[in-house]
């Protein structure tokens, strides 16, 4: 007898990321050599104060409390108002088994139609589908470096007024590492705010804008944000998969609402993770020295990166922060067709088949089918060397000449091996 599966699940495939990741993984453990630019990882270890925490805590076995540990949701209040200038109280911090399953909880129990600006991070229109709420894409474009307009968020809202909204913002982004200014912020988050849209900002990128500039969204729009975070990407953690929700008093009653979702489903987060994420959001000297090195190196990784696909016509919008390009191949649209590639996953498909390049299709991003644009991770390097390079240059200097070679080669090499396949 085969069992009933949820209409819901019908047509549901793994998470994207997750499946390019094994792919690479199993193509690797046959002997093929793969540039591994699909899956999104930090590339960096995990800081040592970090760990060190982790290990002096390795004992803690006791389930801690639903919201988190309360030195941890001190930690992460303090955290927001020193780095990103926001007012959070420890009430308003809710620790979750990685921002993802906040994520989806949040769907759950709000009960809103998503919107999504597109290209967006894969799980967030499969999240929504499954907590059985209705989407909406707001496509953004390439000449706009991906923003979403204001204009077309309150165009949409206008079409059904009084309906209940979530608007994900992610930045700086993935799949295309871009970031909002405040003022850009603040026109969104009057047109939110107008429109009585509550606003989800993913930040887990925050700490990797390469300029250390980041901004968060509810300094725009205080009231009316939840701001989300966590260890995966900044601190270099992801499998430890400790994530955070920061609200606003005014929102404290979807607070209560996730927290019940929370204590019917995970319980609570591991209690050791728990207890090292305090080092890593209380901050300090040695964290912050982590993080400029890494935002050094992924800033010099990005230039020669985009300066080649330039070089070969590809259009593709320079990263503010993560480690994310989103290249446009529609300019080599017509060659490609002619050698049967028509779409973007056939496009990355026979780019891992023919130049063994690793890459997601932009049609994961929430993309239409036949724009040929893909994600491309540049994390496929040893972090731990390169961030140890880094160090032997004081951070008043740039890098030196050849530091990207000689530290991110399958990097740099994964691009010239796009380049050469497109003929370019």
């Amino acid at each position: 007898m085969e069992p009933p599966i949820d209409s819901r699940l019908h047509g549901l495939k793994p998470s994207a990321t997750l499946a390019i990741n094994e792919r690479t993984r199993t193509l690797r453990r046959e002997g093929h050599r793969v540039f591994a630019m699909g899956f999104g990882q930090s590339p960096f270890p995990v800081p040592d104060p970090v760990v060190k925490a982790l290990r002096s805590h390795a004992g803690e076995k006791d389930y801690l409390p639903v919201a988190g540990l309360w030195e941890l949701r001190e930690a992460v209040a303090e955290h927001h108002r020193r780095v990103d200038g926001i007012e959070i109280e420890p009430e308003g911090v809710l620790i979750g088994p990685g921002s993802k399953e906040l994520m989806f909880l949040l769907a759950l129990a709000h009960d809103a139609e998503i919107l999504l600006p597109t290209p967006c991070w894969v799980s967030y229109g499969p999240q929504a589908r499954l907590a059985g709420r209705q989407i909406r894409l707001l496509e953004t474009r390439f000449e706009d470096d991906w923003k979403l307009d204001p204009g077309l968020l309150e165009r949409h809202c206008a079409e059904q007024p009084g309906r209940a909204r979530t608007l994900i913002l992610n930045h700086p982004s993935n799949p295309h590492g871009g970031a909002y200014t405040l003022t850009e912020l603040q026109a969104l988050g009057e047109a939110a705010r107008r429109s009585g849209v509550l606003l989800l900002s993913d930040e887990i990128y925050g700490e990797l804008h390469h300029q250390g500039a980041h901004v968060s969204a509810a300094r725009a729009w205080p009231e009316g944000t939840i701001v989300s975070n966590g260890l995966s990407k900044w601190c270099g953690a992801g499998g430890w998969r400790l994530g955070t929700f920061a609200f606003p008093r005014a929102l404290y009653p979807l607070r209560d609402a996730i927290a019940v979702l929370a204590s019917e489903t995970f319980t609570s987060v591991c209690a050791p993770v728990q207890y090292a994420a305090i080092a890593a959001f209380r901050g300090g000297p040695d964290i912050e020295q982590y993080l400029a090195h890494s935002r050094r190196i992924l800033a010099a990784l990005a230039d020669p990166l985009v300066a080649r696909f330039r070089q070969a016509g590809l259009a593709v919008s320079e990263p503010l922060g993560a480690f994310y390009l989103f290249p446009d191949f529609s300019p080599h649209a017509a060659a490609l067709a002619a050698r049967g590639i028509t779409d973007s996953v056939a496009l990355c498909d026979r780019l891992l088949e023919e130049a063994g390049v690793a890459l997601l299709p932009g049609s994961s991003f929430q993309r239409p089918p036949h724009e040929l644009t893909a994600r491309l991770s540049y994390v496929d390097f040893d972090g731990r060397r390169a961030l140890a390079a880094s160090q032997d240059t004081p951070l008043s200097q740039p890098l030196p000449q050849g530091f990207c070679q000689s530290t991110c080669p399958d990097v740099l090499g994964g691009a010239e091996a796009i380049v050469d396949w497109l003929g370019a």
